[in-house]
């Protein structure tokens, strides 16, 4: 019995992740959620099912995918001038004749920039 239980809990989990894999914006944030509610009511977290439960009404009232494209491309915007100040800082180092320790922190920092610049740009092309 117990078994069957946590194998049911188990595709009450899994499922919905499947399924997000078909599904994008806010169809799939609100299917996360879903899968969290659920996940919490399968280990008896009623606060956490309350707080979710909050959190995809307020998702379903406010949630549109142009609200998203909009978020995700002021993001890619933010690491774009993020990028364009440790790049700044960076050539300022190498000007100003840094120690090469200075410079490998700042050039450290200049392609942590980039990374994020990149994922933000993936993420807002789905």
């Amino acid at each position: 019995m117990n078994t069957t239980i946590k194998a049911f809990a188990l595709a009450i989990v899994i499922f919905p992740v499947m399924c997000s894999a078909q599904t994008s914006g806010c169809d799939a944030k609100r299917e996360s959620v879903e899968q969290e509610i659920a996940y919490a009511q399968a280990h008896g977290n009623a606060k956490r099912v309350d707080g979710l439960e909050t959190a995809l009404a307020q998702m379903n009232a406010n949630c549109s995918d142009t609200v998203l494209r909009s978020d995700a491309q002021r993001k890619v915007t933010q690491a774009q001038t993020k990028l364009s100040e440790r790049e700044r800082d960076l050539s300022k180092a190498k000007a100003d004749g840094k120690d090469a320790k200075k410079i490998a922190e700042r050039q450290r920092k200049v392609d942590e920039a980039h990374a994020d610049l990149e994922r933000l740009q993936t993420e807002a092309a789905q």
